[in-house]
């Protein structure tokens, strides 16, 4: 697993960018929910983390692709391709990411 922020690092509607091969970003959304996706959008080389959170979506900051963060499935144009989602759990506060890359080569 990946150790990603403590919970009270990441308040509810914020997210984080966990710098890496790849990048993931860890949203918090309002109703308390935990998700973690590949940080690029698969349109254009954007980072997620810096993208509109709203409900289980988050929207690119580049072109207003929408991804849902509970599938990583886009919901609109430009984006066609769906970014990866990863598990989350945690763990004594810690947020942890699972099954990435970086831990699959560890």
């Amino acid at each position: 697993m990946i150790r990603a922020c403590t919970v009270d690092e990441l308040p509810p509607g914020e997210s984080v960018r966990i710098p890496g091969a790849p990048a993931i970003a860890v949203f918090h959304t309002e109703d308390g929910e935990l998700y973690a996706i590949d940080d690029t959008c698969t349109h254009q080389d954007a980072s997620l983390a810096d993208g509109w959170l709203e409900g289980c979506f988050v929207e690119c900051p580049l072109h207003a692709a929408l991804f849902d963060l509970r599938t990583g499935m886009p919901s609109c144009l430009p984006a066609k391709e769906p970014v990866r989602t990863y598990p989350v759990v945690v763990d004594e506060g810690v947020v942890y990411i699972q099954g990435t890359a970086r831990e699959d080569a560890a």
